[in-house]
Order: C-alpha cells, then sequence, then structure tokens
C-alpha cells in the first residue's frame, strides 16, 4: 500500500527534560508544525535540573508539555520505577499509535512503557550518544547492553547525524534495516539590530571588538575549560577579542574562577533571544569532547557566524571545514588557538566564511525540511502498520 495513511494517528513524545539545547528545540519544531489533524501529539516530559532553564519557559511557551513525575536525566531506581508507570498507564488509556522518544532516559523509559502498553510504532532519536567521554567503561558496557535490546523493540531508530548512526551501528544499538538519519532543523532567525544586540549581550563591547561566543551547558563533556584558557592564551595576539560564554550549569562556577581577572571574558547565563546572541558574534566556537549534531553550530550558521570546532561526532556535516570554518581535533589546544587567532585577526575570512555558513545552513538546515523529513517517517512507519494489519503474515 503507498500514499498517505488514512490517519489520524496519534503520537506520543517524550523527551526526558526540555532544559536548552538540541533535542529541546527538535521537539519544539515537530509539536509546532507536524500536521495536527494526520498526526496529533501529546509531549511528555520530565524536570530540568537544578540550575538549568527550561526551553519551553525561555523560548517557547506556547507548546504544551505534560510532566512526568521522577522523569529527569539522573538514574534514580525509584523515581524511574514512577515515571515508567505513569508513561504505562498513559498510553493504555490514550492508545497512542506512534511513541516518539527523546534522549537517553527518554528513550529506555518511553519505549519500555510502549512494549508494555503495546504500541505498534516505536521510534527513538539519538541526539548524539554516550559512548565516548560520559561515564566510565563499566557504566558504558551497561548502557550499551540495554540499548541493544532495546533496539529489538525499536521500529526505526533516528541519529541527528551520519557519523552518530555509522557509532550506532558499530555498537549494534541501531540496525541498517530499521534507521536513518534525520539532521535538525531550526527557523530561519528574524534579524536583530547588531548594536543593540551586542550592548544587551556584552554591554562593554565596542565598535573594534571581535565577539567570540560559546553557547552550551557548562558540563564537563563541553569542555568550557579550554574556552577559558583560549582567551588566556589569546588576549596579547587579540587584543580586540572579546570571549563571551552563553550558558550556564555545574561547571559554570569554577570556569568563572578560571577567568578571574580575564578582561576579555563575559559569562552571559543562558539567554532567551539567541538570534541577539548570534546577531552580536563574530565566531562561534565549539570546544567538547563529544556532540551529536550541535543545534548551537547550525543556529549560528543561519545569521552568517562562521565557527571554530572540534571535530567529533556530527559536527563536519555542520562546519565545511576551510568553507564556513575551521575544524579542529578534540583537545589540541595549539591548534584551536591558532585557528581562532586566524579569524579573529582577518574580517575579510570571516566575512567571506560567514556567508557561506549562511547559505549553507539555510540549505541544509532549515525546520520545513525538518518536519517534512519526519512527515515522511511517520507516513511510511503508518503505512506498513496498515499493511501488516491488512495482510498479516
Amino acid at each position: 500500500m503507498t500514499g498517505r495513511p488514512g490517519g489520524p494517528y496519534h503520537i506520543a513524545r517524550v523527551i526526558a527534560r526540555t532544559n536548552v539545547g538540541g533535542p529541546s528545540l527538535q521537539v519544539t519544531a515537530l509539536m509546532r508544525h507536524l500536521d495536527p489533524v494526520m498526526y496529533p501529539q501529546t509531549l511528555y516530559r520530565g524536570s530540568v535540573e537544578v540550575g538549568e532553564a527550561d526551553y519551553l519557559e525561555l523560548r517557547a511557551p506556547d507548546v504544551i508539555a505534560t510532566d512526568v513525575p521522577g522523569l529527569g536525566r539522573s538514574v534514580h531506581m525509584f523515581d524511574d520505577a514512577k515515571s515508567l508507570w505513569f508513561l504505562i498507564r498513559r498510553f493504555r488509556r490514550e492508545r497512542p499509535v506512534i511513541v516518539h522518544t527523546h534522549t537517553a532516559k527518554a528513550g529506555v523509559v518511553g519505549r519500555l512503557a510502549a512494549i508494555v502498553s503495546r504500541v505498534p510504532i516505536r521510534v527513538h532519536t539519538f541526539h548524539g550518544h554516550v559512548l565516548h567521554g560520559y561515564f566510565s567503561p563499566r557504566m558504558t558496557k551497561m548502557i550499551v547492553l540495554i540499548e541493544r535490546a532495546l533496539a529489538h523493540f525499536t521500529t526505526h531508530t533516528v541519529a541527528v547525524g551520519q557519523q552518530v548512526l555509522d557509532d550506532l551501528i558499530a555498537a549494534k544499538i541501531a540496525k541498517p534495516t530499521s534507521s536513518s538519519v534525520v539532521a535538525p532543523g531550526v527557523r530561519r532567525p528574524e534579524e536583530r539590530d547588531r548594536a543593540a544586540a551586542r550592548r544587551t549581550l556584552a554591554p562593554h563591547a565596542t565598535d573594534e571588538s571581535v565577539v567570540v561566543v560559546f553557547v552550551g551547558r557548562l558540563t564537563a563533556i563541553k569542555r568550557g575549560a579550554r574556552f577559558v584558557d583560549l582567551a588566556r592564551q589569546l588576549l596579547g595576539p587579540c587584543p580586540h577579542a572579546l570571549f563571551v560564554v552563553v550558558g550556564d550549569g555545574p561547571e559554570r562556577a569554577d570556569l568563572e574562577s578560571a577567568a578571574a581577572g580575564l578582561d576579555n571574558v563575559v559569562f552571559a547565563g543562558w539567554q532567551a533571544d539567541m538570534a541577539g546572541v548570534y546577531a552580536s558574534a563574530d565566531l562561534i566556537v565549539l570546544t567538547s569532547d563529544n556532540e551529536g549534531m550541535p543545534v548551537a553550530l547550525i543556529e549560528g550558521a543561519m545569521q552568517g557566524v562562521p565557527a571554530v570546532a572540534t571535530d567529533v561526532g556530527a559536527v563536519r556535516q555542520v562546519v565545511a571545514d576551510n568553507e564556513t570554518g575551521i575544524l579542529v581535533a578534540a583537545g589540541d589546544s595549539e591548534q584551536l588557538a591558532e585557528a581562532v587567532e586566524k579569524l579573529v585577526t582577518n574580517e575579510t575570512l570571516r566575512t567571506e566564511m560567514g556567508s557561506a555558513a549562511a547559505e549553507r545552513g539555510a540549505r541544509l538546515f532549515g525546520e520545513g525540511r525538518l518536519v517534512d523529513d519526519y512527515t515522511k517517517l511517520y507516513d511510511r512507519l503508518t503505512n506498513e502498520l496498515r499493511d501488516r494489519r491488512r495482510y498479516p503474515a
């Protein structure tokens, strides 16, 4: 059977927490723009952690979510059991056709609830993975075993980038025959007055300042300390560079202590107006040891901001090396400093790379493309479901 399915097909979408980041942005886009007649949706979410900003409150107050008791980032046996039972009861009552989970914790709890509740289509999106750099070898092995078991009951696995999917297939967490790549998509930003945006983000920036931004949650895997060290290294060679940290997290206090005495470092916290952040920026820097496909780089590219980024995960699908920015090896502080200095001191090169980034970003990472990709996936999966029900084996 071909063509669009009859519908409606209710989707229960589950995310561990709607903190500021790529998963929340993608979920928000799908909740806003997926066809509500064909695919009505319910969003289930856990709670953000202390010190985290809530993406829905900050940037998407129009998106309605149902809070799941006990669901969050951390592993707690009692809380996890409570969230599992909550979702089982909701799924049995509402009878969704599709359960689509986002983020690792929600992927485990949400898919288990879907299996117990006999939800026919189970989709999980890996917005990255925790195979490298997050946990001890023993914990990583345990996570891999759990994910391999869940893979047998997952109708379709989605990864945000090809390298992420390749890693999952190599770890036997995803199956080549029932997986695909759907890159993030972001809304084209509204125009912002650059001078006004700079006064908001970094009031002491001057007309001569070259604003270099770091955007992300301040955790160990993001390696914010490298950004602070970078500011220290370039204090002499790049006196007009201003390094702005946009974000918050458990490492903020340590990073602020490390930056004490550096007049070229600003901690701006979470910002509701990210379009204003990128309008202020001349360069965005990513220093992570592990990533999926960083939405911050995509958002920056959409506004014509070139990037210097560590070559991890699917970053190279966003940053075209020496075209829209420069890729460097993770942990190579000398290479990182050289790349940033090159762009900070060469306005012409920044402008050329920024223009190329804007063109590439609009072509590959638009919000409409994201919604279209998932609509086609849901159409195919529901068509296959109808075929199985009409012509059972």
